[in-house]
């Protein structure tokens, strides 16, 4: 196992975690639109990853001009991610929101991945996945039922669907950014481009429906604190990751994002989670566990798909 796998797993993981507070800090600004809130998340917390790795980005000019097709794919990708997330996290609850979004990532991505890249699923991902999967689909049963009082039911489909789109766009930026890198772009610069182009994207949106940031400094200090940690900060440790670890491996740790989500919403928002919601908690859980187990030097070059010369 190398320092680099290692440091890769723990970057996804803390990336994972403050991802996991938005479903939650979004609750403290419920007068501002989902809309608003994946605007100002990803749309500044993009831009400031560009300011960030501007002089990279002005230094690979030309290797982002040859790479123009991913990144613009990467982008649109992320500028329709936070609109589809939290539109979901809104009409379907924060729980079943991020389960869908989260929890269909891996697989999109594995299917991307078997079908642009030609590249097998590997049994412990595989296992790993399909333990993760029915964890999050006993807490999505679970979170449903307890709060089938609150959500409405016409809205839980339309919910569902746009958390299925998030899911497909979240797999997309990753595999798009994670092929820049693997043609020798450093991450900083392939997230940096990627994010920003996709945050300049959502500009026109948060300029339409932000003003409920300015009613209030609660809704402001949410709108800054989802910019700065888990979009800015999240993403250059899940960039930083995703250089190091497969797409599909990367998306699949990050499902314990809804087991962050879930036990928040239950700490600080009050939701209640049924014992069998417990249950899928231990199961993702034990699915990162075995997706993240220690790996030889072999299997690390397999999985980051290198060839001997």
């Amino acid at each position: 196992m190398t320092p680099g796998y290692v440091g890769g797993v723990v970057a996804i993981l803390f990336a994972a975690v403050v991802w996991g507070t938005t479903g939650t800090a979004a609750t403290f600004a419920p007068d501002v639109s989902p809309a608003a809130i994946g605007a100002a998340a990803m749309g500044v917390g993009g831009i400031a990853q560009a300011l960030i790795a501007l002089r990279g980005i002005s230094r690979s000019r030309a290797v982002l001009w040859d790479q123009r097709r991913l990144l613009v794919i990467g982008a649109v990708a992320v500028a329709a991610y936070p609109l589809a997330f939290y539109g979901s996290m809104r009409l379907a609850g924060v729980t079943i929101g991020t389960v869908i979004t989260i929890g269909s990532a891996p697989l999109l991505s594995a299917l991307i991945e078997y079908v642009l890249d030609r590249a097998g699923l590997t049994a412990r991902l595989a296992i790993g996945a399909l333990v993760g999967l029915i964890g999050m689909t006993f807490i999505c049963v679970a979170e449903s039922a307890s709060h089938s009082e609150v959500v409405g039911g016409n809205d839980v489909p339309l919910g569902v669907t746009l958390g299925l789109i998030g899911g497909l766009t979240y797999a997309l930026y990753s595999w798009t950014a994670r092929r820049m890198m693997l043609r020798g772009m450093r991450s900083s610069v392939a997230m940096g481009a990627t994010f920003g182009l996709g945050g300049l994207l959502l500009m026109p949106v948060l300029v339409a429906t932000g003003g409920p940031f300015l009613a209030s400094w609660e809704n402001a200090a949410v709108g800054m604190y989802m910019a700065a940690v888990p979009m800015f900060l999240g993403y250059l440790c899940f960039g930083y990751g995703l250089a190091r670890v497969q797409a599909s491996m990367a998306t699949t740790i990050t499902l314990l994002e809804p087991v962050i989500a879930a036990v928040l919403a239950v700490i600080i928002v009050g939701e209640r989670l049924p014992v069998l919601g417990w249950v899928g908690v231990a199961l993702v859980v034990g699915c990162l566990g075995i997706i993240t187990m220690p790996y030889s030097r072999k299997q690390i070059e397999t999985e980051l798909g290198v060839r001997s010369a």
